[in-house]
């Protein structure tokens, strides 16, 4: 069975990409920072007859990055890594004028830097698959100006970035940056937590990255929007 890594996967868009790919016989490797919520999501993925192993713990810790490829290799290797585990940097978002430079540096540590050590952790295994993939979670921030967005958004443009230079110096695997797109998760309702407009669930994506799973374009940075545009 393929096998992925996940990060941030307890809830909104990590869970639901984890449970259509448990629904797809994958074997997972999952990390998010809250464990009771960590092993409920494990609990319930279980139930599809995959096998789930869920690690607890900061992706900024070199240790549980090794331990979350560790755990990879001990199911077989890797196939897909998803840095999805993400950071503010402010909660609710501010201003740059007023954005604590400590949390800037958070946002970078946890969105690039620690996805950037967790691709090096998984690389060996990844160039011995057959079908190796990394799906770096990106934003609309990234690429537009947005008021009070400016630490977030400047961190997932570096992660745009180093997908590129990663796709480039990695020829042989599949490396994606996708803009989910708006959705309503946790981390949106923590950056703006005055807006109540609905947003739609993290599962209405899932659908865009299972086509990019099955088709297999070239790498490149991909709209959640677009794909399912054409899938419709």
């Amino acid at each position: 069975m393929p096998v992925a890594i996940i990060t941030g996967a307890s809830k909104g868009l990590g869970r639901a990409l984890a449970e259509a790919l448990a629904e797809r016989g994958w074997d997972l490797v999952l990390d998010a920072r809250t464990a009771d919520a960590l092993q409920e999501a494990a609990a319930a993925l279980g139930k599809h007859g995959t096998r789930v192993e869920a690690l607890p713990g900061d992706v900024t810790d070199p240790a549980h990055r090794a331990g979350l490829a560790a755990a990879a290799q001990r199911l077989g290797g890797i196939d897909l890594l998803v840095n999805n585990a993400s950071a503010l940097g402010a909660e609710p978002l501010v201003r740059l004028e007023h954005l604590a430079l400590d949390g800037l540096r958070q946002a970078l540590e946890v969105n690039v830097v620690a996805a950037v050590g967790l691709v090096q952790e998984a690389l060996p295994m990844l160039r011995e698959s057959a079908a190796g993939t990394v799906i770096d979670i990106s934003s609309d921030a990234a690429a537009e100006a947005y008021e009070t967005w400016g630490g977030y958004g400047a961190s997932k443009a570096a992660l745009d970035h180093v997908s590129a230079v990663l796709a480039e110096e990695e020829p042989g695997l599949r490396v994606w940056a996708v803009d989910p797109g708006d959705m309503g998760t946790d981390l949106y309702a923590a950056a703006v937590p005055d807006d109540d407009d609905p947003r739609p669930a993290p599962a209405s994506v899932v659908p865009a990255f299972l086509r990019l799973l099955d088709e297999r374009p070239a790498s490149g940075r991909y709209a959640a929007p677009a794909l399912l545009e054409l899938t419709r």
